[in-house]
């Protein structure tokens, strides 16, 4: 005879099978009437040794300090910008200068072209040099009576005489369609180094004697069949609101 099955024994192994699932129900059910409050205070207790100590937050306020300095360098580099143009709005209207506002670029053309929102009827016309905030950007390519479209020097295959008042060296400034334009000269041996300064030439009958340009940046030594240099253009073409026009 086998040994003695009491009633209450099938029920305890049922309930055995069945306690993990209850508890796992049960466990979901607290969740659900917490919305996590407790899995949150598990994680925040755990990760409390992870929390930034002062070295942390030494860094979080240094580069706060940093991002307010940038933004503050950056409003006075604005406001010194925006001077400037209101300088050369002032400057010079009549006496063969008139201030002009750039009302249109193209990416396409970005360092070949600019609209400029004054034209034949304010005395603009093809061949007029164009300023820009330090110095010459380029020519006046055509107008119309309300419009100008002038030609960079940073445009491909402009090019204009130019000269370093240092060496007195004459050269040939030739735009590539980039931002820096390359200044070729005639001399083998034109005794240029970075930094020169580079402007018109005094003998110039096309353009203003002596407007500054650029500023030599680099120079190939080794060109053939004579140097050649990269230049800085003083007034750079992608950062000019305003010009002033020099009318012939």
């Amino acid at each position: 005879m086998g040994p003695t099955q009491w009633p209450g024994n099938s029920r305890w192994r049922r309930f055995g099978r069945l306690w993990p699932w209850l508890a796992l129900m049960s466990i979901l059910l607290l969740v659900r009437l917490s919305k996590g409050a407790g899995f949150a205070d598990a994680y925040s207790l755990l990760s409390r040794p992870f929390w930034p100590g002062s070295a942390q937050r030494e860094w979080l306020d240094a580069a706060v300090d940093l991002e307010q300095l940038a933004k503050l360098k950056l409003l006075e580099d604005d406001n010194r910008r925006l001077r400037g143009l209101v300088g050369l709005q002032n400057n010079g209207e009549g006496d063969g200068q008139v201030s002009a506002a750039v009302i249109s670029r193209t990416t396409r053309g970005w360092w070949q072209q600019m609209e400029l929102g004054k034209g034949a009827l304010q005395g603009l016309s093809a061949g007029d040099a164009v300023l820009g905030p330090g110095g010459l950007v380029g020519r006046i390519q055509s107008v119309t009576p309300a419009t100008s479209r002038v030609k960079l020097l940073t445009a491909p295959g402009n090019e204009i005489g130019v000269w370093l008042p240092r060496t007195r060296s004459h050269g040939l400034l030739v735009g590539l369609g980039t931002s820096r334009p390359q200044l070729r000269f005639i001399e083998k041996d034109p005794q240029v180094r970075p930094g020169d300064i580079v402007s018109t030439s005094p003998a110039s009958t096309m353009l203003p004697a002596n407007v500054p340009v650029g500023v030599v940046q680099s120079v190939n030594e080794r060109a053939v069949p004579a140097p050649h240099a990269v230049v800085q253009l003083i007034a750079a073409p992608e950062a000019i609101d305003w010009v002033q026009v020099r009318t012939r």
